[in-house]
């Protein structure tokens, strides 16, 4: 049974979450092309916002993965 392919937004916003949680600089988004660069900014920003709240990579990937974006 073949696996349904992901929403290429949500993956996006999944990896710049990820970068953002780590502490990346928000240029890694250059290599995102097309329509999902903004989704990839708007994780970037959350990823961040959580990082600076003090939430751990673990924490916020969960997060990020269950929300509904």
């Amino acid at each position: 049974m073949k696996k349904q392919k992901r929403n290429l937004q949500h993956r996006a916003y999944i990896r710049g979450y990820r970068a953002g949680m780590a502490g990346r600089s928000k240029g890694l988004s250059d290599q995102c092309h097309g329509n999902s660069r903004p989704d990839w900014l708007a994780g970037w920003r959350e990823g961040r916002v959580d990082m600076w709240d003090g939430l751990t990579p673990v924490e916020g990937t969960f997060k990020a993965v269950s929300s509904p974006h």
